[in-house]
């Protein structure tokens, strides 16, 4: 056995059904041992972009390890943006990245990464990206540097770690009496909880006095799914008799027709959310840090109140401006909600009034051309027509900042905006690899500015079948781009508008098995959306919106008090030039 047989091998024994990734010269070994192994499945890719973020959309869906393969130079570059994301939201992606031979480093060889000769070196490029990194050199030793690997991506802390394997070591035979040979990595050892910290953190919530307990409110975020760690969300929220408020990460940990679900916080939040803080004497903050689109607009009272931080890093928000000591409990959310949730006691209900989720206004810039629908209007469509168990990828921009104020998560299924970086592109992938990891129906939530950069992984699901519908929304611009033009800058000019595409008709051209219908009307999309759950998929729907509706953030909001959103008429006569084509 060599170490690409036994990679394919300990993927399979793992559990892990699809390794995602682009091939090479340096990296078909590891394809060729691919497949002759039972259980595990190479998946193609179009780009290797695409193929990380299947990795990170497979274990988001999952929350199991994600596997990417890629070769080396280019292909390996393109690896680094994606494994950025996972590695700032936290997601377990094992990238096993091929290299050139030992024999050729620092000789001029093809794509050459090994730092020598004044190449590129590849570690400490990974090494930025990743929990673990490591270069093999010898093939002595590799089974224990691939357990060490799986475990510091499966940490308390979760994130990509990367192995860098020269072409010459992967066809290396490896010794099968090592004493990793045969076994699988046990889960890495979880922070210990602190005893004496979930003790105060109990008090705090509680409250000092019997009858007059503490009224609370719970920030959550993503950590939460990614800890497995809804269940026990749920019981403690329910033993507080409290709110929940969610970070725009993290949509889908608590269910969104439950009366207790106060909305979105921060920059694309719910404005009611602001008056639930206010009202509320505790801050439970769980599976979160706080990053500033989460707590964008309340600073000012999450600094004031009574804090209990539950997650595996500490919170972004300053000790020192903090009015009171908070209580932080670091490591396993599940386990430390656990030890929190068996110290309280079951309240009473109390007299908070009921939650409100009134939405921020639909707000267009002056010249709105009024032939689109509105974000809002498609989004309850959409939301409407959603399955239970659905997954659902929203990617960045205008879309996703609309999808996340005004699209309610699938009760019982996943629903992911991609904010550690943010990468345009982001939700082709990931919908692909988390319908490769259960089969539910997917979704994609994706602008045309996105779609031109990874959109044409739609090719992957048309190869494989699978169930996902595609909605593209198409306002020929980048258009939250645009809006800052609009807003902060003179507004006489833009270099985020493109001329007209007809999206639907170019992939209709492209995949001749493939239907796009246009949807300009509610009842088109709903149809759409309709015909697309009775054939499975993958499937299609283009929507027209306007580049000039305004997405609900608050700060834009603000601005657009503060400022005429009035365009000049060239530019207002050059918008319709270009809508006529």
């Amino acid at each position: 056995m060599n170490v690409a047989d036994y990679v394919a091998r300990f993927a399979s024994r793992l559990g892990v059904r699809h390794l995602f990734g682009v091939g090479g010269a340096n990296i078909e070994d590891v394809y060729d041992a691919l497949a002759r192994a039972p259980g595990a499945r190479g998946v193609l890719a179009k780009h290797e972009f695409s193929a990380a973020t299947m990795a990170d959309g497979y274990s988001r869906a999952t929350g199991e390890l994600g596997v990417v393969l890629a070769t080396s130079g280019g292909g390996a570059l393109n690896l680094v943006p994606a494994l950025g994301e996972a590695h700032a939201s936290g997601v377990p992606v094992l990238a096993l990245v091929g290299q050139p031979p030992t024999a050729a480093e620092g000789r001029g060889a093809f794509q050459d990464t090994s730092g020598l000769a004044d190449s590129l070196d590849a570690v400490p490029l990974f090494a930025s990206v990743s929990r673990y990194c490591r270069k093999i050199d010898r093939a002595a030793g590799f089974q224990r540097h691939l357990h060490d690997a799986v475990a510091a991506a499966l940490s308390d802390r979760r994130g990509p770690a990367v192995l860098l394997l020269p072409k010459d070591v992967q066809q290396a035979e490896i010794d099968p009496s090592d004493p990793f040979h045969d076994v699988l990595p046990s889960l890495p050892r979880r922070t210990p909880v602190d005893e004496s910290a979930v003790q105060r953190a109990a008090a705090m919530l509680a409250g000092p006095e019997v009858g007059r307990p503490p009224r609370v409110l719970v920030i959550a975020g993503d950590g939460v799914a990614r800890h497995d760690a809804r269940a026990e969300l749920a019981s403690i929220v329910r033993a507080l008799d409290a709110h929940v408020a969610v970070t725009p990460d993290g949509r889908d940990v608590f269910d969104n027709h439950d009366p207790r679900f106060a909305g979105v916080v921060g920059i694309m939040g719910h404005p009611g959310v602001g008056a639930r803080l206010d009202a509320a004497t505790v801050c439970l903050v769980v599976g979160t840090r706080l990053p500033q689109l989460a707590r964008m607009g309340l600073e000012p009272a999450l600094l004031a109140r009574r804090l209990v931080h539950v997650h595996c890093q500490p919170s972004f928000l300053d000790p020192a401006a903090l009015a009171h000591a908070p209580v932080e409990l670091l490591g396993d959310i599940r386990e430390l909600l656990r030890a929190l949730c068996a110290l309280l006691p079951v309240r009473g209900a109390t007299a908070l009034p009921p939650s409100s989720q009134a939405h921020l206004p639909s707000t267009f810039l002056a010249g709105s051309l009024g032939a689109a629908m509105p974000f809002r209007a498609t989004l309850e469509v959409l939301g409407a027509e959603l399955p239970d168990d659905a997954n659902v990828f929203v990617d960045a921009g205008n879309t996703g900042a609309s999808a996340v104020h005004f699209l309610k998560a699938p009760s019982r299924g996943r629903f992911v905006v991609a904010l550690g970086m943010g990468g345009m592109g982001y939700s082709f992938g990931a919908a692909i690899g988390a319908a490769f990891a259960n089969g539910k129906p997917t979704y994609v939530l994706a602008g045309d500015g996105a779609f031109f950069m990874h959109g044409l992984e739609i090719h992957t699901a048309i190869e494989h079948q699978l169930p996902i519908t595609f909605v593209l929304f198409n306002n020929n611009a980048h258009a939250m781009c645009f809006v800052r033009e609009q807003l902060y800058y003179r507004g006489d000019y833009s270099f985020n508008r493109f001329r007209p595409s007809h999206l639907g008709a170019g992939l209709e051209a492209m995949f001749p098995t493939l239907a796009v219908p246009a949807a300009t009307t509610p009842d088109e999309l709903r149809a759409g959306l309709r015909d697309a759950r009775r054939h499975g998929g993958p499937r299609v729907i283009s929507v027209e919106v306007d580049a000039r509706e305004v997405p609900p953030f608050a700060p834009f909001l603000l601005a657009l008090e503060k400022k005429s959103a009035a365009p000049t008429r060239g530019l207002h006569d050059e918008d319709r030039r270009k809508q006529a084509g």
